[in-house]
């Protein structure tokens, strides 16, 4: 019992002596010993190494999970040494929607093998989100994590260490000052003073110890680097695979989408008798608006690469160029369009205009009048009217 409360009284004067010596050094009123500039260097290293890991590893956790409750919880399961439950992407949310829906409409409508279609590229966006987030986490913030958590700590423990090293060497040498100037009036104080150089050599050698230590440790932030730069090329090189590979899916859904694309305008723009689209009464709303009769009295001629088409030309000459008697629509422009050649129509946002589709055209535009006025137009620029 004696034993402990002589180390609590020790260690309170030890604590104490240290803030006084601080406390002065701050008012000036003390000296303090200084580190040599390469020290000082690697200490200021690693403090920008350690600030600007924090930094990094903070913003890509936001960019692989932006849902601030969802990194919340991830962050309680890992303290807590506990899996963190598998979570549904966005994407694969996104997929299940779309087929839900398509089941709804019709798996066989156009609209819903669309969905169908979209829906599985979505689901595989997803997939490849969570193999991308999986890879980064492991290869890249977990050695962010490591270094955080464990060479810093251990860094700053021996910083620590240091500091109190430091001030205790302060100390003894302002002990030894005030025991050397009371010498020089009474010789009373030569013991004293060799107590205070013989404490001023050992707190002199546990500093250059502590600081040997310390400096080793900084100099290891070399080696850190080094490590974080080999994750950082791991972290790169799965972003790429996963951009790649949601390029190709996006690619190969692009592909499906145009194959289909003809059929549906074919049936949805041009009014064909011997059209396999549904009729009227059982099409989607959307689809059955966009209806518009085709004239049957041009016929149709497939454009060969590097022969003129005279009869697709003539169809878009604006003189040539008749009105079906029926069938014609109202469009609002939805944005400015620049004519790229006299066939073409110049459009202005939210203006009106007459547009019809003639047998043979491309299944994204459209013949558009205003006033006398005539040229093709894309459909994607158009907002058809009922």
């Amino acid at each position: 019992m004696d034993f402990n409360v002589k180390k609590l009284a020790s260690d309170a004067g030890v604590f104490f002596s240290r803030a006084m010596q601080f406390t002065e050094e701050k008012l000036g009123q003390a000296e303090k010993t200084e580190l040599d500039a390469h020290f000082e260097n690697l200490l200021a290293r690693a403090d920008c190494t350690k600030n600007w890991t924090e930094k990094i590893l903070r913003q890509t956790e936001v960019l692989l999970q932006p849902n601030p409750s969802a990194r919340v919880e991830e962050f309680l399961y890992e303290k807590l040494d506990r899996k963190v439950p598998s979570r549904v992407t966005n994407g694969e949310l996104l997929a299940q929607y779309m087929t839900e829906a398509a089941n709804d409409f019709g798996p066989g409508t156009p609209y819903g093998k669309t969905l169908i279609k979209v829906g599985e590229t979505q689901r595989r966006l997803g997939a490849a989100e969570r193999d991308f987030i999986h890879s980064a986490s492991l290869n890249f913030l977990t050695p962010l994590r490591n270094f955080l958590e464990g060479d810093w700590r251990t860094i700053s423990k021996e910083r620590r260490i240091l500091q109190n090293r430091r001030l205790d060497l302060d100390a003894c040498k302002a002990r030894l000052k005030k025991a050397k100037a009371a010498e020089a009036k009474a010789a009373l104080w030569s013991d004293e003073v060799e107590k205070a150089e013989h404490e001023l050599r050992l707190t002199q050698t546990e500093f250059d110890r502590q600081a040997e230590v310390t400096r080793l440790l900084l100099e290891g932030i070399s080696s850190t680097h080094v490590n974080h730069l080999r994750c950082l090329h791991e972290f790169v090189e799965s972003q790429t695979n996963y951009y790649a590979q949601c390029y190709q899916y996006m690619l190969d859904l692009q592909k499906q989408l145009g194959s289909s694309k003809g059929e549906i305008f074919s049936g949805t723009f041009v009014g064909n008798t011997e059209s396999t689209s549904p009729p009227a009464a059982t099409s989607p709303p959307a689809v059955a608006a966009a209806t518009l009769p085709a004239v049957p009295t041009i016929p149709v001629v497939p454009t060969i690469v590097g022969v003129p088409n005279t009869v697709a030309e003539s169809v878009l000459n604006p003189n040539e160029v008749k009105p079906p008697a029926s069938g014609t629509r109202k469009a609002r422009v939805l944005y400015d369009y620049e004519a790229a050649d006299s066939t073409e129509l110049a459009l202005l946002a939210d203006e009106m205009i007459t547009v019809y589709s003639l047998p043979g055209m491309d299944p994204d535009w459209l013949i558009g009048e205003r006033g006398n006025q005539k040229g093709k137009v894309p459909v994607t620029y158009l907002e058809l009217l009922s």
